[in-house]
């Protein structure tokens, strides 16, 4: 009867928001998590009863572990384990180059460590399965180095080395749940503290470098400088985000050539040098005490009130609002022009590295909003370190790929100063520095030359993924859409790789080096984890493990590349000589004799030409470059950069990741139906059912097409017919060779047949159209792929 008289309610307690987020925020409390990468090394300090536990993370990777008490004695007996070995490999990483290692190597000198005369302990062999793991309890406090040792890569036996993961459970749960500082660069200038909702200013000599830390993770900084030398003159010019956005032509400098910022009279004070987060903002000004006021709290901390009191040492005059980088602080503009914020992306430990142009006066915030997610709903510290200007820091953006993974830096390939004495125009491309284009030629030279006679180009950053073991061909049969069975050794084979839906993850190249031993070369470092994750998911007998930085590559490309390659190769008796080599077939190869430096070689290319592509370890590249650059002297070789690659491959119509396809097309709506023998491939594999389903209830096609005006056509142009929208271009260029604009683009079935007329929408789509015709073939040069055949 009381229900008659109440309304029904929702019974019990609110719920907490379920929210899935990176490993970093939801490690259970007292457990770290730190990263190995192979041929890496790491110190990591330990109390009484903590426990320690090595993952081999893709498996096959020795670990070597040291550890030592507070003096730097070396006592396995800290982690109560008994040594069976000498740290060889650890010895062998600390006298090598590696820049990667000098935090590393500070660390031991700070704890004088010595492992001359070390014992380590030995865990796990080349065989060890992915995801094994040894656990270790520290008895007493001291440190523990664990390293990933390895040597070079043998391109045959394809013994790369790959990361380990630590996981530290400690047994004492500190009161307060804080992250610490990550290693220094290097030695350090001034420690500067910026305590959670204040700022401080410093001065910084040109030339010196500025390192913003975000300690732990998803708090913004507003940073801000001026001139030191115009301030002794009274002039306060700030930095200007309006000035370095225009100057720049985008949003967001980034290290390399142009990465930085300028006061208003275009005098630069900052360049980016490296950069771990990749997701800041120069739209606004710094929170001020008008922004609180007008939300409804007044009286609240900001930035810009921060900033005046700690820049008055300097004798800044006050302002009520700043405008300022806002480092971390995560600001979208959207498709209406209208600005939101969200958590920021950075995680614990990211930063900046700033070089200073001329000495400047610096100021830094640790922002005090607590009224929105701009600080993660918890404002915390931010740390600023200053380096000198002595040290050489490499520029470089970092990347993530996995949520849970740790952050990869820029890297440059083994052929990059063999390249970088031909242009200085580096841009970064998947977590390396490529050459965009080059200074003698430019890109429609570099075009011709590839077309006519013969170019080289670096292709290193190409992910490549080592699979062995005895269920290595029943899991590329699995993995891949192309019938792997009837793939020869010594054969190449490309191919998509697809979600359950259909959805493509990569395209790519599968090389079979023998019965048990394959090579998947693709984009993008996810194509490996997903073909490993499917390999523990059933169970299988095999490894799946990264070799990218043990095997870099060029392609060397045109129609006179098979002369040239020839006076430079030798391979053994029981190969194809260099002449029988066919198309998409590869062979162990090495430099002009027996004895030479080896390398594989293969007969791929992504030009629409004859070509091949030359893969050597890294610290082989500068030998096998100047090699076939001193041979490509009577053959017009050019060095060719990504400029002229997007055109060659645009005309040649081959697909690219993230304008021609993504994880919402699948192959047939990519052009590359071919690559799925649904009728011939006796084995089932992922997304067969689906995309059984998408070929016979089709909805896009990717077409060509040619455009009848010079004017500029732009990936993702929308293309109509009459008022609707029936598709949109995913990649374009001007074809020096045909003398017209082309694109691909993908277009709803519909409207998808040869001579069909179109009209590509330019500003919002209807006030400029350009006309256009859907060729017969995709490729607008060289369709039947007559030229790499030859």
């Amino acid at each position: 009867m009381l229900d008659d008289l109440y309304p029904r309610v929702q019974p019990g307690p609110p719920r907490p928001s379920e929210i899935i987020q990176p490993r970093v925020f939801s490690m259970p409390p007292g457990t770290e998590r730190y990263v190995v990468e192979g041929s890496g090394a790491v110190l990591i300090p330990v109390e009484a009863g903590d426990q320690v536990t090595v993952i081999n993370d893709e498996g096959g990777q020795v670990a070597e572990v040291v550890s030592a008490d507070a003096k730097g004695r070396v006592d396995l007996g800290i982690l109560g384990a008994t040594p069976n070995a000498k740290p060889t490999g650890l010895q062998a990483l600390l006298t090598g180059s590696d820049q990667s290692l000098r935090g590393f190597r500070m660390g031991l000198d700070a704890r004088k460590i010595d492992l001359a005369d070390a014992d380590a302990l030995r865990l796990f062999d080349a065989d060890t399965r992915a995801k094994a793991e040894e656990t270790l309890r520290a008895q007493r406090d001291g440190v523990v180095v664990i390293a990933a040792p390895g040597e070079a890569m043998d391109i045959e036996e394809q013994n790369t080395t790959t990361p380990l993961v630590v996981l530290i459970k400690r047994a004492t749960i500190k009161s307060h749940v804080k992250f610490e500082l990550p290693d220094p660069l290097a030695d350090i200038q001034d420690d500067i503290r910026v305590h959670t909702q204040t700022a401080e200013a410093f001065f910084v000599k040109a030339g010196d470098y500025i390192q913003i830390i975000d300690v732990d993770g998803r708090q913004c900084t507003d940073f801000e400088c001026f001139s030191a030398r115009k301030l002794d003159k009274g002039i306060e010019h700030a930095l200007d985000v309006t000035t370095t956005r225009t100057l720049m032509g985008h949003a967001y400098p980034m290290p390399g050539l142009h990465a930085k910022y300028y006061d208003q009279e275009m005098l630069p004070l900052v360049e980016v040098v490296q950069d771990t987060c990749g997701r800041h903002d120069a739209f606004a000004l710094a929170c001020s005490a008008k922004y609180y006021d007008d939300i409804g709290y007044p009286g609240h901390a900001n930035c810009s009130e921060n900033f005046n009191t700690a820049l008055s040492k300097f004798n800044v005059t006050a302002r009520p609002g700043w405008m300022a980088i806002n480092f971390f602080f995560n600001t979208f503009l959207d498709e209406h022009g209208v600005m939101y914020a969200d958590e920021p992306w950075s995680r614990p430990g990211d930063y900046v590295l700033l070089r200073a142009l001329t000495d400047i006066v610096c100021v830094s915030s640790a922002c005090p909003d607590d009224t929105t997610a701009a600080n993660g709903w918890n404002p915390t510290d931010i740390h600023v370190r200053t380096y000198s200007g002595k040290e050489t820091f490499q520029r470089s953006v970092a990347y993530r790929p996995t949520p849970d993974a740790e952050p990869k830096m820029t890297k440059q390939t083994g052929f990059h100063d063999s390249f970088a004495k031909h242009t200085r125009n580096f841009i970064e491309y998947n977590g390396y520095w490529l050459a965009n284009c080059f200074a003698e030629a430019g890109p429609i030279e570099e075009y011709h030359a590839c077309r006519q006679k013969a170019v080289i180009m670096d292709l290193s950053p190409l992910r490549k993924f080592e699979i062995t073991g005895p269920d290595a061909e029943a899991l590329c049969q699995y993995v891949f859409t192309r019938n792997m069975k009837t793939l020869p050794v010594g054969g190449v084979v490309y191919t998509a790789m697809c979600y359950e839906h259909g959805g493509m993850i990569d395209d790519g190249t599968v090389f079979r080096l023998d019965k048990d031993n394959f090579r998947w070369i693709g984009g993008n470092d996810y194509g490996g984890e997903w073909i490993r994750e499917q390999a523990e998911k059933l169970g299988l007998k095999v490894l799946v493990r990264s070799s990218t930085d043990q095997l870099h590559n060029v392609a060397v490309q045109g129609p006179e590349s098979r002369d040239l390659l020839r006076k430079i190769t030798w391979t053994a008796p029981h190969n194809p000589e260099f002449d029988q080599l066919g198309w998409f077939r590869h062979t162990p190869a090495r430099l002009h004799n027996e004895s030479g430096t080896p390398f594989v070689l293969s007969r791929t290319g992504y030009t629409g030409e004859l070509g091949y592509e030359v893969m050597c370890h890294p610290k082989h590249c500068a030998e096998i470059f100047d090699a076939i650059w001193e041979a490509g002297q009577d053959h017009g070789l050019t060095p060719m950069g990504l400029e002229a690659l997007d055109l060659v491959r645009i005309e040649a119509g081959l697909i690219f990741a993230g304008y021609d396809f993504s994880d919402q097309t699948d192959p047939f709506e990519a052009g590359i139906g071919f690559t799925v023998p649904l009728k011939s491939k006796p084995d089932d594999f992922i997304g067969r059912d689906a995309l059984i389903r998408r070929k016979e209830h089709p909805q896009r096609r990717l077409v060509g097409l040619d455009v009848d005006s010079q004017v500029q056509v732009d990936h993702g142009d929308c293309i109509h017919i009459g008022r609707a929208q029936i598709g949109e271009v995913t990649s374009s260029m001007r074809s020096p060779l045909l003398g017209k604009n082309i694109a691909m683009a993908r277009i709803d079935v519909a409207h998808a047949e040869p001579g069909t007329q179109i009209e590509i929408g330019k500003l919002d789509g209807h006030q400029k159209r350009l006309p256009a015709t859907i060729r017969e073939d995709l490729a607008a040069f060289d369709p039947k792929k007559e030229r790499p055949r030859s």
